[in-house]
């Protein structure tokens, strides 16, 4: 795996898994997990999610993982970012409210 970016300063990574990007099936689990362990900085995970269980799967798996990002699920209604938050404090995943 590639590390210049964190090598060369940068202070954050954001993962977009593009074999997973806007197929909504989830996040690229095995990805994530590989970054995380590679690297000393936080990760941001983008691509794949589709559902409110989907950022649930993310944070408990990963429990490491900084973040989750999405777009196009919220851009068109599928889920409502106040939803969102509520159930991943329902799921003792920290969230800001």
């Amino acid at each position: 795996m590639d590390l210049r970016c964190v090598m060369l300063g940068a202070g954050e990574v954001v993962v977009n898994s593009i074999d997973t990007d806007g197929v909504k099936n989830g996040f690229d689990i095995e990805l994530l997990r590989l970054v995380c362990e590679a690297v000393n900085v936080p990760v941001i995970a983008s691509g794949g999610a589709g559902s409110i269980n989907h950022f649930i799967e993310l944070f408990k798996e990963i429990p490491d993982i900084d973040a989750g990002l999405a777009a196009s699920i919220f851009h068109f209604g599928e889920v409502e970012i106040k939803e969102l938050k509520k159930e991943l404090k329902e799921n003792d995943i920290r969230v800001r409210l």
